[in-house]
C-alpha cells in the first residue's frame, strides 16, 4: 500500500499530522511533506487515520 500526497490540495491544516507526527511530517510552513511513502501492515491503520483527518482530501491511500 502506497501513502500520497496531492501536494497542490494541501492547505495546511496539519490535521494528519496530529494524528501521527512520525508518519505524517510537516514543513516548516505547516504543510505536510510526504512524498510517496510504502506503507506496511504494521502502520496501515495509523496512514487511514490521518487520510480521514485531511479535510482537503490531499492524501491519498493506494492500495
Amino acid at each position: 500500500m502506497r501513502l500520497r500526497l496531492a501536494k497542490e490540495q494541501c492547505v495546511g491544516h496539519a490535521l494528519c499530522h496530529a494524528t501521527d507526527p512520525d508518519l505524517f511530517p510537516i514543513d516548516d510552513d505547516g504543510y505536510s511533506s510526504i512524498d510517496s511513502v510504502e506503507v506496511g501492515p504494521a502502520v496501515a491503520a495509523r496512514a487511514r487515520r490521518g487520510v480521514g483527518a485531511c479535510p482537503e482530501r490531499a492524501l491519498l491511500l493506494e492500495e
